[in-house]
């Protein structure tokens, strides 16, 4: 299993537009970010967690030839604002995209991309077909786990694939997902800032969840540009927590077959 970055960011990113301070002026790469999602790879398919105002040009830079289906944390827009950009791969795959969402969600995608449910369509537009995630995950047989999370009062969800989890847009975890995390090799998990926030996890907060759950690796992800400069946050973590950042790259075992 391959996990891509394909963006760290927050609903903003980095720089946020027109925004004066070093953070957004910084020269490293490392400090620019797109709004966050993550490309999985596996051997039989690959799959892309959210697709936000960015997923053109995210799937364009990692150059995603083939695309089996797209996971839905959260109908917010900076993650479903690029679902209209699977048109291409409608036309080239010579299928519907699979969505997978809760049925809230579900109904948020159709109110924001009416054009692509109507009784007649137009010509050209994304042909999508929606899934229930409650109903459970299933793509080219790889099983993926569903994590209910908290974004202040709002459900939203992480996913469990294999030994990787990955959870954005959270500020609690309920204890039956705590169980689900406790055997995850790899975690990535929302950190906005240092300070506290109403809806996400602050920094502090992340990294107390993580040293309480102890995978042999983390990441945070959904970093604003309030965080700080990404290698002077570096230095103040924990060894096995590090800062993701857009293009970063992961090979994860799988521990089961598919």
């Amino acid at each position: 299993m391959k996990i891509t970055f394909l963006g760290t960011g927050t609903s903003q990113g980095v720089p946020v537009i027109a925004c004066p301070c070093r953070v957004c002026k910084s020269d490293s790469a490392k400090d620019k970010r797109l709004r966050s999602s993550v490309l999985v790879q596996l051997k039989k398919s690959n799959i892309v967690i959210d697709a936000g105002p960015d997923f053109r040009y995210q799937m364009l830079r990692e150059d995603v030839k083939l695309l089996d289906a797209i996971l839905i944390t959260h109908s917010h827009k900076d993650h479903i604002a690029g679902l209209d950009d699977v048109r291409s791969y409608n036309y080239l795959q010579k299928r519907p995209m699979d969505i997978y969402a809760s049925v809230r969600d579900q109904e948020t995608i159709k109110q924001e991309f009416s054009y692509a449910f109507r009784e007649y369509l137009y010509p050209g537009v994304p042909v999508i077909n929606l899934h229930n995630i409650q109903q459970g995950i299933r793509i080219n047989g790889a099983d993926i786990e569903v994590l209910p999370v908290l974004h202040m009062k709002m459900e939203v969800y992480g996913y469990k694939i294999g030994d990787f989890a990955y959870i954005t847009d959270a500020n609690f975890i309920p204890a039956e997902t705590m169980a689900k995390l406790m055997d995850c090799k790899v975690i990535v998990l929302n950190a906005l800032r240092k300070e506290p926030h109403v809806s996400h996890y602050n920094l502090e907060e992340a990294v107390r969840v993580l040293e309480f759950l102890r995978p042999e690796k983390a990441y945070l992800t959904h970093i604003s540009h309030l965080m700080g400069f990404h290698e002077e946050v570096e230095k103040e973590l924990p060894g096995f927590i590090r800062l993701a950042y857009d293009g970063l790259e992961l090979d994860i075992p799988n521990s089961w077959s598919e």
